[in-house]
């Protein structure tokens, strides 16, 4: 049923202000599934404390994990090694996390007994066959409803394979190198474009060997992981949408402290400089393999921005931000994006939908979309589909208008952002 939950957005002349932005959710969700796989208790500090995360730990709960919440974003998984988790009495529940149900279903592939895994009227309605079929060539058994979920996952032995990937995908790259530490034999993944490399980083921050040659990915199987203490850096996806406010209105300055670095993420710097924005990336500290610091984005002028195919696969998540680059008489134009429409929405249809709702012109493409803003506009409603990129991008575009602007569904930011709406409010006041 879609959300009644309704967040009115009045315009602003600027956002100013210092933050930090909740624990990446990216790696919190991997920090979470090595650490279950371990010896000895893990303490992860910063954690998400989105809904997708918490996903995550229910999860990993059902599999006979012991976790503790040690105070607001901490926790402790007491893990045993991979062979001590045991048979979940019910179905897991991934609620709306994608990566949830892809990168576990990796793990209990690897078990010796069935796990069902189940999602929200949205996951299920996302494409799990390019999980499946790896999956299954390593010898698991996987029954799925027209390649949806429910997963039924009949774990076994598994072999190594080498698998070439046909679409981008940090999630199946992840399911599989899951799936490969618990396989005999080395097993590699080819992707035909670079993704996020999170997962061969925190595999490495748990003492697991992982090997990258351009771009293939490879893992032994049979290695252990020992159990850590991480602090997760700040989440850049989460940070992009106050970038992008600053970037956009005029008089504004924002400062995002503490923030993930990694260098497969941060594609939006450079947009923002070619849309015309001052930015300054300060690097502070590299811990677990991920560099983090602060970065200050400023408004110098506006322009057009063209994202191209091939710089899709690193700006994925911060696509629905960059739309809203556009609020106030930019034009952003982005091809090649296809894979939004199989995301938590039809993103692609939802920008376009929720853009013109608030007064931006805006027009669809098959795998992408073109906003041309005009100037201020007039303001109105957006729907955003209960999705939690919709919520938070259809917020700042709302902040260009002339008047108030309801944002419909604006309760799904709890999947990644719990407070990004009092964040909002601080920093037009």
């Amino acid at each position: 049923m879609p959300s009644l939950s309704v967040t009115t957005v009045s315009p602003a002349r600027r956002v100013r202000g210092r933050l930090r932005v909740p624990g990446d959710k990216s790696i919190s969700h991997r920090y979470a599934l090595i650490a279950a796989c371990a010896e000895g208790s893990s303490r992860l500090l910063n954690y998400a404390p989105g809904a997708d995360c918490q996903s995550t730990l229910a999860c990993l709960r059902g599999l006979g994990i012991a976790i503790e919440a040690n105070g607001p974003q901490a926790v402790t998984l007491a893990g045993h090694g991979f062979d001590a988790w045991r048979v979940p009495a019910a179905a897991l529940d991934a609620g709306n996390s994608g990566t949830t149900m892809r990168m576990l279903a990796g793990l209990v592939a690897a078990q010796p007994f069935t796990t069902r895994l189940i999602g929200d009227e949205s996951l299920s309605r996302r494409p799990m066959r390019r999980v499946i079929e790896p999956l299954t060539r390593m010898g698991a058994t996987i029954e799925a409803a027209d390649g949806h979920a429910p997963l039924t996952i009949h774990g076994a032995r598994l072999h190594a394979v080498h698998h070439t990937a046909e679409v981008p995908s940090a999630q199946i790259k992840s399911a599989v190198l899951f799936a490969g530490l618990h396989a005999e034999g080395t097993t590699s993944i080819a992707e035909p474009a670079a993704t996020r490399d999170h997962t061969e980083r925190a595999l490495a921050a748990f003492g697991v060997i992982v090997v990258t040659n351009g771009a293939m990915v490879s893992i032994e199987g049979g290695q252990r992981a020992t159990a850590q203490a991480l602090t997760v850096p700040g989440d850049f996806s989460s940070a992009a949408f106050w970038m992008v406010a600053a970037a956009a209105l005029p008089g504004s300055r924002v400062e995002i402290e503490d923030v993930g670095l990694n260098p497969t993420r941060t594609g939006l710097v450079s947009v923002l400089r070619r849309f015309g924005a001052r930015v300054d990336v300060q690097q502070t500290d590299v811990a677990a393999g991920e560099p983090r610091g602060t970065i200050i984005v400023e408004y110098d002028r506006t322009s057009g921005v063209d994202i191209a195919p091939d710089e899709v696969p690193g700006l994925i998540d911060e696509l629905p931000a960059i739309a809203a680059l556009a609020s106030r008489g930019g034009r952003v134009s982005v091809r090649g994006a296809g894979e939004l429409r199989v995301k938590e929405s039809d993103r692609i249809a939802a920008i376009v939908a929720g853009f013109r709702g608030l007064g931006i012109p805006a027009d669809e493409r098959p795998d992408g979309f073109l906003i041309h803003g005009d100037g201020t506009p007039a303001g109105g409603i957006a729907d955003a589909r209960s999705d939690h990129r919709m919520a938070m991008a259809f917020a700042i575009a709302a902040l260009a208008a002339r008047a108030p602007s309801r944002i419909e569904g604006s309760d799904a930011v709890a999947v990644s952002y719990p407070g990004f709406f009092e964040t909002l409010d601080g920093l037009v006041a």
